[in-house]
């Protein structure tokens, strides 16, 4: 006759799965850790970054809005996000279908150019950019700056398009098409719909890429043209105070605020 001690369920995993969880936790805790430490010395009244702050005060994101050079660094950035995520959104979707549903001589090594910007070390690819664009007579211009922050973050909305394409039922579409809908109908109510997350994803990719380049950028920028990521690095290079934590602890706010949308629109799973 069996025992009670033999007859008690035993915990799946046990201690390995309690381990497991631990070292998850730890992990997630390194990674927030500095996230933290940015976030909060951004609050200390201090003229250096001081962890953690012995007092709260809002100074730095004051000097922030005081400061005529980060703001047009911002409103840089923010031209830029607005014009390279559409863009780079339809150029991704329309390459990715048209690589994934066409047969043609040489597609494999056009697949292949179009994802070359993952491989190409940026200061090359910066540098190739200088000489292209100042060439064109474009260097240091927004329009400029546009084509290589699209350029560089092309390849990730392919990728994420691609994986959509890959994954659906193609036999949706030819239902579609044997009901008596053209293929642009098609495209438009069965293929968009079911490859939005991969788009979504792309467009988040892209946003996030453009928003932080800075190898590229630093070929690419002039006076006029500096985006915060590379106003952020220069100002470092020149000196250092907390106003630098209060443009990160901005971003931080605004990553989260775009993370949380997109959980409570399409879901983070999909997207991602």
């Amino acid at each position: 006759m069996a025992t009670d001690r033999e007859l008690m369920p035993v915990a799946p995993g046990g201690p390995w799965r309690w381990l497991g969880t631990v070292a998850g936790g730890l992990v997630y805790l390194f990674l927030l850790l500095p996230v933290l430490v940015i976030f909060l010395s951004a609050f200390s009244p201090e003229a250096y970054p001081q962890f953690p702050p012995k007092s709260f005060s809002l100074r730095w994101f004051q000097a922030f809005i005081d400061n005529g050079a980060w703001l047009r660094a911002l409103q840089v950035s923010a031209w830029l996000l607005l014009v390279v995520t559409p863009l780079t959104t339809i150029l991704g979707t329309t390459a990715a279908y048209a690589l994934a549903r066409l047969e043609f001589r040489g597609r494999d090594l056009l697949q292949a150019f179009v994802l070359s910007p993952l491989i190409i070390p940026q200061v090359v690819l910066g540098i190739a950019l200088l000489y292209v664009l100042t060439g064109a007579g474009l260097a240091g211009s927004m329009l400029g700056l546009a084509i290589g922050h699209t350029l560089v973050a092309l390849p990730y909305a392919v990728r994420t398009v691609s994986v959509s394409l890959a994954s659906m039922d193609r036999r949706l579409e030819t239902a579609s098409q044997n009901l008596g809908a053209t293929p642009a109908y098609t495209f438009m109510h069965v293929t968009l719909p079911l490859i939005r997350p991969g788009i979504v994803a792309g467009a988040v990719f892209a946003a996030v890429t453009s928003f932080g380049e800075v190898s590229v950028s630093l070929f690419l920028t002039a006076p006029g043209t500096v985006t915060m990521p590379v106003r952020i690095f220069t100002y470092i290079d020149q000196t250092f105070d907390p106003v630098v934590n209060a443009v990160s602890a901005l971003f931080i706010v605004l990553a989260v605020g775009a993370l949380v949308l997109i959980e409570r629109t399409i879901g983070l799973t999909k997207a991602m």
